[in-house]
């Protein structure tokens, strides 16, 4: 197949609304906390400006350079050992809120799980290739692809991070799924993660007051409720048009995290039901064509690299906003491309940058 001159221009192009949009409702539910906080309404949206231009220069170059240099040992491992000892190096750092999730440096705050998951469908991507036809084998297919993948969701639980150890499982098991593996093997990796995860939701006590909230807001509205009923009524409040852009009032100091975990309930309450259809079906297009390159590629690694991306951004943003409705207990996930996060936005365009590379093979 002769190999396209442009990538897939509905992706592109959705990527770039995505960005655009995340770039106004960033600053729309930050400047009054940035006035109040720092002096100036713009702290947040600069910062975050500056990382999404890093991370536009950074899928420019991406989609520019053949995905095929990626399905080499000389890029997998290093990528592995690398995101092993960043995920680690959080432990050294000073902990914030409790949690060891961020590495700073001269200034800068990276988040290594972040880095985790293009790295998870790497890693599987260049595993499951030429394994397709080997998917029952437990102990020389299935097993080694998952020991990478679970050690870094060990890390990420550790630091604690439940929500984005969740993405990384899910990606992991879709990309597992895909290859071919029999459903008796996710019922019996299910059977062994359920008590973990019991234990993990109901032993620790502010996961298991974050559940019984989700179970119940209203017991305790000034407490472990308090998140999901300021969501609940900034969503509410947004009817059909929305208070209009800038007009929200959940965000002044009401609603926790405004600008990043639950934008989404901004946007809901500024720009209404059209607002949040718009969001959702942004992403909706983003999934289709990802996963049209996906399926329509020859190439096993590409098919393996374009499903992989395309579902870990998927499954966050499905998380992040059955959050913000109240449809999944609170677990402070950002939206992909529209919440505050420099990591976040910058490892999030680069993946775009490879994905689309992988669309100028597809007709």
């Amino acid at each position: 197949m002769a190999k396209r001159v442009g990538v897939d221009k509905w992706l592109f192009g959705t990527v770039l609304l995505l960005v655009l949009f995340g770039l106004v409702m960033v600053f729309s539910a930050s400047a009054v906390m940035a006035q109040a906080k720092y002096g100036s309404p713009y702290r947040f949206v600069t910062w975050q400006a500056i990382w999404a231009l890093l991370g536009l220069i950074a899928m420019a170059v991406l989609m520019r350079v053949d995905y095929r240099r990626f399905n080499s040992p000389r890029v997998v491992f290093p990528a592995v050992a690398v995101t092993t000892l960043l995920l680690l190096g959080v432990f050294a750092m000073g902990g914030m809120n409790g949690a060891h999730r961020w590495i700073r440096f001269a200034g800068v705050t990276l988040q290594p799980s972040e880095l985790a998951k293009p790295v998870i469908v790497l890693f599987l991507a260049y595993f499951l290739q030429t394994r397709i036809h080997q998917m029952d084998d437990l102990k020389g297919t299935i097993l080694r692809a998952v020991a990478a993948p679970l050690f870094f969701v060990v890390l990420i639980l550790k630091e604690p991070d439940l929500g984005t150890a969740m993405v990384c499982v899910a990606v992991m098991a879709l990309m597992l799924y895909l290859a071919g593996v029999q459903t008796r093997y996710f019922a019996i990796g299910a059977v062994m993660a359920t008590p973990v995860l019991y234990f993990m939701l109901f032993h620790v006590a502010w996961r298991r007051a974050r559940m019984l909230a989700f179970i119940d807001p209203e017991a305790d509205p000034r407490g472990t409720g308090f998140h999901i009923l300021q969501s609940l009524i900034a969503v509410g409040t947004g009817g059909f048009h929305g208070l209009g852009l800038m007009e929200g009032r959940q965000k002044l100091f009401y609603l926790p995290e405004p600008f990043t975990d639950f934008i989404f309930a901004n946007v809901c309450e500024e720009l209404g039901l059209i607002g949040a259809v718009l969001v959702v079906g942004l992403f909706v297009v983003l999934g289709y064509r990802g996963l049209r390159a996906a399926f329509l590629s020859t190439d096993p690694f590409a098919r393996f690299l374009a499903f992989g991306i395309t579902t870990a951004v998927l499954i966050q943003a499905f998380f992040n906003m059955s959050v913000v409705l109240a449809l999944l207990p609170t677990k402070g996930i950002t939206l992909p491309f529209i919440s505050d996060g420099g990591t976040s936005v910058f490892i999030t365009l680069a993946s775009m940058g490879v994905l689309l590379n992988v669309t100028r093979e597809i007709d």
